[in-house]
């Protein structure tokens, strides 16, 4: 038998490699529920049902932006405590199974502004907000870290990384599209209440942190040596030594405007056409378009290099980027068109870019000898908060120099500039990223079984 086929046992019971992918996607879908929720509706739900100020929203931003940023640097701490656990569970798997009721608790508290005044609100919300993002690091550097060792073989990890991206994006249109129903019913009445909100977050919360679990149930991790105990010194002069996986960071961090229609989009959708009920056709496109895209992915890298592959999709997006601008918000029509063909960059990105940094981490491998899964891993959420918080930033700044808060009279000038926000600066944004993508280059060849 092949190591791939080799059946794993725990307890007596029969671990397969198939129950292993199994598992790890429908974990990655699990976990992408919560975060789905959290990064979609959080500027909704504190705008509309916590109803926070252009003055709070200003604060809120800057919250935002400050505690995922140092989530973001507490990143490579995580990894680095990650690669120094010894436990018989592995380095990993321990904290996939103690992060999860944390996570689903101050998801949900997240969604439970108390009715104060404002300035008791905005305490609250930076309290949880920065207590999540601690606890969500904890469950997302290993569960990537996990991925790059249960599945060794670079085309067998490359389908696995494919499908857990794809069921994330399928978890992102449940949660996307769902979640605003699920709220409305649990609100008991005709319209939504912050209650119903925070119900329907609680039950995506329990549901989405039940099924991350079975990736510590139903995974084990590759078998390592003493060799690999190292020290903060050793794993992060490692880190630094691998070029190729320094430059996918740098061109993930300047691409951050891909993630301005998941930041703003709820919001846009209210600006420009007066309701939510629009989100539902561009939450469908992109998703559409992102899980396409990531079950596509495989068949394409097996003609072309990723490098190559992230390259052509980012020069693409901001071709699109720009022609949504110019067909304008009103063309509805054009607009779900673009956000479907965008979300198709993304998925590729979103793939592309997490196997890179995989292949980088063998590569170092291959030249030192050592394999830091938990360190090299940890920069793959540490640039997605960095992302996720530039969008923030960027979009929470747009909001703000529209003027727009809850019950105010918007203008042709208002929804302008908020569309700008998700059109021309993603454009640009995409146009910058693919530069640190053109010195991408792995100094030893990559195997395949």
């Amino acid at each position: 038998m092949t190591d791939t086929e080799t059946l794993l046992t725990r307890r007596g019971r029969a671990l397969t490699p198939r129950l292993q992918r199994s598992s790890i996607i429908a974990a990655g879908f699990g976990q992408n529920l919560v975060l789905t929720t959290v990064t979609t509706f959080i500027l909704v739900y504190l705008l509309e049902y916590a109803h926070i100020s252009v003055q709070g929203m200003a604060v809120v931003t800057i919250i935002i932006t400050v505690a995922k940023l140092a989530d973001a640097v507490s990143d490579p701490v995580m990894g680095s405590v990650v690669d120094m656990t010894h436990t018989r569970w592995g380095k990993m798997r321990p904290y996939i199974l103690f992060s999860t009721v944390p996570v689903a608790v101050l998801s949900t508290l997240l969604f439970a502004i108390p009715d104060v005044p404002e300035p008791g609100k905005l305490v609250f919300f930076g309290v949880c907000y920065f207590l999540w993002g601690f606890a969500y690091t904890v469950c997302d550097v290993p569960f990537w870290g996990l991925i790059g060792s249960a599945f060794p073989d670079p085309r067998e990890r490359t389908g696995v990384v494919a499908r857990v991206r794809a069921f994330g994006g399928i978890s992102l249109g449940l949660a996307t599209l769902g979640l605003p129903w699920l709220a409305l019913a649990l609100s008991f009445s005709p319209q939504t209440t912050a209650a119903g909100w925070t119900l329907a977050v609680a039950a995506a919360s329990v549901i989405g942190m039940g099924l991350f679990v079975l990736a510590f149930f139903n995974t084990r991790e590759r078998a390592r040596g003493d060799r690999e105990r190292l020290g903060f010194r050793q794993l992060f002069t490692t880190l630094f030594k691998n070029t190729p996986l320094l430059m996918v960071l740098l061109g993930s961090v300047l691409g951050f405007g891909r993630n301005m229609v998941q930041a703003g989009g709820a919001v846009f959708v209210v600006i420009a056409y007066g309701s939510e009920g629009y989100f539902t056709l561009i939450g469908a496109s992109v998703i559409v378009g992102m899980v396409l895209a990531s079950f596509l992915c495989p068949l394409v890298l097996r003609v072309m290099t990723g490098k190559s592959l992230i390259l052509w999709s980012s020069l693409v997006a901001a071709v699109f980027y720009v022609l949504m601008y110019v067909a304008g918000f009103e063309n509805i029509v054009a607009v779900v068109a673009f956000i479907f063909l965008t979300g198709l960059s993304l998925g590729i990105f979103v793939v592309v870019q997490t196997t890179m940094i995989a292949d980088a981490v063998d590569d170092i491998e291959r030249r030192t000898g050592i394999r830091n899964d938990g360190i090299s891993f940890s920069t793959l959420t540490f640039v997605s908060k960095v992302m996720s918080a530039l969008a923030v930033l960027v979009f929470g700044a747009i909001i703000v120099i529209a003027g727009y808060q809850a019950g105010v009279t918007v203008t042709p000038q208002m929804q302008n500039i908020v569309f700008i926000g998700l059109t021309l600066v993603p454009a640009a944004s995409c146009l910058v990223s693919a530069v640190p993508f053109l010195f991408y280059r792995l100094r030893t060849p990559v195997h395949t079984s």
